[in-house]
């Protein structure tokens, strides 16, 4: 069992928008033998990109999973492989696929280098403590230059690139790759679309940069060995191949090293040493930690390794829905083994599901399996109520792992179906996609009877509404997007409440002191501290106390939006030992709740977003005027290859629409992309104008 799980490797695709991902994992798929003909995004024929919303726009919406072989030093190895999207509103697959993943391959742009979403992603993958290898894509481009991505890898990532390979040639130029660890040069045919390379003399130009970046590497390698380090200082030429690899991988299953590797997948150069990259530096499940959850029974910590011999445990890391099969769960096995058929525990809600099939996923194609086991990634049909995050366990044995954590929407919009027939069937199927999708939501506004659904951004909801259409016929009549603002308090205050109800028979009694104020830096959620003194509340009702106010907060006083975060201080209270119970104490908490918000000083929160723009360098200050109208905050501007990139934070309320603006001032030759970054307080102007805005203004489009 080892052995076969020393031959796995998960790993998943990250990058900015546009780097090359699915470009990248089309050759790989073409390489390993799995496709019979190379897929290409901009012909919208790329196989991991199955989405019809995908291949028409070129970019990659969902998560794709697919296991290929790939055979490297005489054994055949298992590669599972998440391609995962760029584009910011899409992150929560980014997100969700880390969470699951052994190792990543993080894709650069030759020409843009570090961009903004390079950073979340290497951010998320930091969060999750994963191993990665660098590849820096489109050497064949113009102002491709592979030494000044790797600087910024350094500077802007804070990582510790290491160069195993350097291009020859760059732009038109680039034909081939020197790999420093075997010390070798290799070039591609293009009659077999790169599926041939063979070995060519090393240019005599580069023999000197060669030699120097092989002697670094070499002296890395012995550095982390005490062996190897005498074995080089009796002869630097004895350290081999083998020594400098292992060396390396060290390095990078400690995640202090990255190596970095280049190539242009698009003219297929480059893609099978990216392979036996994979193989040879990333970890199989055996060299991860093992994972820690808890017995939902006991309290107790549990560890689960890699093992087949352990009880199952696996956690569900995307739900789908297949027009063939209905609700596909993707699962992550830690340990233990599953047959198909066979009975587990959902240890997130308590409940026993039967699996009934277990299959191999390829992009939107499925093998059945029989059965799956410690280190698989695969995917299950046929159960009742399993979602994104739950975990899977065996019966006998309940755990659960550490959930996945998303970020909330930030954009909402009202829709509405344009016939009566299609009320039931919009619920019924936004409920299917948020299900999907935690990133998005739906509510219902109760003052106006609107249906309300959230997103991370603009594209994110146009793909919503376009999913309606095309898989769901139903077409919508849509509300202007609106911000998903924030409210918070700014003093702090004390608060006495006293509920009192007499009817006929048993009355309600119950009597609280709060103090009330903003909750300590970083802290998220309801800050509930107990400062009673002589058992003045009984403590069963403390609880009912704390389900008050956590309720309440989904309902601030200003305009309803939610508070992200307060602090309640329960100085003191009574009780009557008739007509006191915890129904009283809760409903208590929630009049304290707005009376006491009220006083302290009530603020809206408006989601600010990062935003950088490329432009040519006569539209600079075009677009610096603009985003000053627009509350901009322009952080830095930097010059690259005759463009100017600009980085500011911009309220999202000033946001919408500003694609159209830009190509607008620059005739359509800037790009721009745009992330949340955090929640501040919104201007008094701003804020008498959200309160006084119409609420869900439907127009027909």
């Amino acid at each position: 069992m080892s052995e076969k799980l020393k031959h796995t490797r998960n790993i998943g695709i990250m990058a900015h928008i546009d780097a090359g991902k699915t470009t990248t994992t089309e050759r790989i798929l073409y390489y390993t033998g799995i496709n019979y003909r190379i897929g290409e995004v901009h012909d919208g024929t790329a196989t991991m990109d199955w989405m019809v919303q995908e291949q028409e726009r070129g970019i990659t919406i969902t998560s794709a999973a697919t296991t290929v072989f790939w055979k490297q030093h005489e054994q055949d190895y298992k590669i599972n492989i998440i391609d995962t999207p760029g584009h910011v509103d899409f992150t929560v697959e980014v997100e969700r696929s880390l969470r699951v993943l052994d190792g990543a391959i993080a894709i650069f742009c030759a020409v843009g280098g570090v961009e903004p979403q390079s950073e979340t992603v290497w951010k998320q993958a930091n969060k999750y403590h994963v191993p990665r290898i660098c590849y820096v894509n489109k050497m064949d481009r113009a102002g491709a230059d592979f030494h000044g991505v790797v600087t910024e890898i350094q500077e802007k990532l804070g990582a510790n690139p290491i160069p195993i390979q350097l291009p020859i040639g760059a732009e038109d130029e680039f034909s081939g790759i020197i790999d420093l660890i075997a010390n070798k040069a290799y070039e591609w045919d293009d009659e077999t679309l790169g599926r041939e390379y063979h070995e060519i003399p090393i240019p005599e130009d580069m023999k000197d940069q060669v030699s120097e970046y092989r002697n670094m590497l070499i002296e890395g390698a012995a550095e982390e060995n005490e062996k190897l380090f005498e074995k080089y200082l009796q002869s630097p030429e004895s350290i081999s191949e083998e020594d400098i690899i292992l060396s390396l991988r060290k390095a990078v299953l400690e995640l202090r090293a990255t190596p970095v590797l280049c190539g242009s997948s698009f003219k297929n150069k480059g893609v099978q040493l990216l392979l036996n990259a994979i193989v040879d530096y990333l970890p199989c499940p055996t060299d991860v930690p093992a994972i820690k959850g808890i017995n939902p029974f006991t309290d107790k910590e549990v560890e689960k390794h890699a093992d087949v011999d352990e009880p199952f445990a696996a956690l569900a890391f995307k739900i789908a829905t297949d027009p063939f099969v209905g609700r596909v769960a993707f699962l992550r096995v830690y340990s233990g083994k599953l047959n198909a058929g066979e009975q587990i525990l959902n240890a997130s809600t308590n409940k026993k599901e039967r699996i009934m099939r277990l299959m191999q996923i390829h992009a939107n194609k499925q093998k059945p399996l029989n059965s799956i086991e410690a280190g698989d990634i695969c995917a299950a049909v046929g159960f009742k109520q399993i979602r994104t995050g739950d975990t899977l366990c065996s019966p006998q044995h309940p755990v659960e792992l550490e959930p996945i954590t998303f970020p909330d929407p930030v954009i909402k919009m009202a829709v509405e179906p344009k016939t009566q027939d299609d009320v039931d069937k919009l619920s019924i199927s936004l409920a299917k996609m948020a299900e999907e999708d935690p990133t998005f939501t739906v509510s219902l506004d109760e003052e106006t009877g609107q249906t309300i659904i959230s997103g991370m951004g603009e594209l994110h909801l146009d793909i919503i509404l376009d999913r309606l259409i095309r898989e769901f016929n139903i077409e919508c009549n849509r509300g202007k997007p609106s911000v998903a603002y924030k409210e918070a308090i700014s003093k702090s205050i004390e608060h006495t409440e006293v509920y009192k109800k007499q009817t006929g028979g048993r009355g309600r009694f119950a009597e609280i002191k709060v103090e009330v104020s903003p909750a300590d830096e970083h802290f998220k959620g309801l800050q509930f501290i107990n400062d009673t003194r002589g058992g003045a509340i009984p403590k069963e009702f403390i609880p009912a106390i704390e389900k008050g106010f956590k309720q309440a907060m989904s309902n601030g006083v200003l305009l309803g939006y939610p508070l992200e975060n307060i602090k309640i201080r329960l100085l003191d209270g009574s009780s009557h030992s008739v007509d006191s119970d915890s129904l009283a104490f809760e409903i208590a908490a929630g009049l304290a709740f707005k009376a006491a918000c009220k006083k302290a000083g009530p603020v809206l929160l408006e989601p600010i977003m990062r935003l950088e723009v490329v432009t040519p360098d006569s539209y600079l200050g075009d677009i610096t005027s603009d985003l000053n109208k627009r509350r901009g905050h322009v952080e830095n501007v930097e010059s690259k290859l005759g463009y100017q990139i600009v980085r500011a934070k911009v309220p999202l309320a000033e946001m919408f629409g500003y694609v159209t603006a830009l190509r607008t001032i620059t005739s359509g030759r800037a790009t721009s992309s745009l992330e949340f970054s955090h929640y501040t307080q919104a201007p008094k102007d701003v804020m008498e104008s959200v309160m006084y805005k119409i609420k869900g203004y439907l127009v027909t489009v």
